[in-house]
Parts: structure tokens; sequence; C-alpha cells
């Protein structure tokens, strides 16, 4: 009986080492820190509205946020896979031809300013050709929007 008693011990011991073993990826995991991943090109910019090729886009988009982004569990991109992500809300009036986001509020750039609704005019206005400064290319821009404006600080339309 003592002899059961010490090779259970000494199996469970040992599944038990082995799962910490096996584990150690998952304890490893935390918040902050580099991101590191084998690409094997060199991408042309770090500007993903410049570029559109994936040796810009996988490397860059981890840093960047959007207003919204399409849920990656979901196999077919719809509305209903439609996530916040920088913006709380959203809604179209009702001819559909102006979206409106309620973006989150606490939100900050590297610098410590605050992420307001100016940025995304500034964004979009840089997109569609209307700001003072201008893309080299803009390998998006017959998606672009015809008009953004900041209603409130935390709104754009």
């Amino acid at each position: 009986m003592k002899t059961w008693d010490r090779h259970s011990r000494l199996l469970i011991a040992g599944i038990a080492a082995m799962l910490l073993c096996l584990s150690d990826a998952a304890f490893a995991q935390k918040s902050g820190g580099i991101l590191r991943m084998y690409h094997r090109d060199s991408p042309p910019s770090a500007s993903i509205h410049e570029e559109s090729s994936p040796s810009t886009v996988v490397p860059f988009m981890p840093i960047f946020n959007n207003l919204v982004v399409f849920d990656p569990s979901v196999p077919q991109n719809s509305y209903k896979s439609i996530l916040q992500h920088l913006a709380e809300s959203w809604s179209w009036n009702d001819d559909k031809t102006e979206l409106t986001f309620k973006l989150r509020r606490g939100v900050k750039w590297h610098d410590g300013w605050a992420f307001t609704a100016s940025d995304v005019e500034c964004t979009f206005n840089l997109l569609t050709g209307r700001a003072r400064e201008k893309l080299r290319q803009n390998p998006r821009g017959a998606w672009s929007a015809t008009s953004t404006t900041s209603t409130a600080p935390m709104t754009t339309r």
C-alpha cells in the first residue's frame, strides 16, 4: 500500500511539473514590452496611410489605433462584426450620408496630449488631400470620405 501511495505522489508531481513546463509561455505574458516578430521584408516606410503592402501593414498596424475595427474572430466582415476601438459609439443620420463618431474619453497620445475629434478631422483631411501637408502617395484615396468636421471635443462627423 505504501508503494502505491509513493508512486501516486511521484506520478502526480511529474504531471504537475510537466504542465508547469508546458505553460510557461502563458505565465510569461504581460502587458507592455517589445513585440518581436519575423518579417522577411524591409518596409518602404512606417506610414500605414502611404503604403498598402503587407510589408508595412503587418508590422505597423499593431501599434496604431482605429476608430473602429472588424472583429478578427468573425470569418466574414459585416456591420455586425464592427468593434469599438477609439470610438465608443457611432451612428448614421436618417439618409445614411453622415456618420458621427463619439470618441472614447481619456485616450492620450504617446506624448501625453489628449486625443480629440480635431485629431480625427486632421487625419481625414490628410487622407482626402485637404490638409496643408500632403501624403507622398495615397493608395486608399478613392475610399476617402467627402468631408469631416469636429462638432465637439469628443465628437466628429
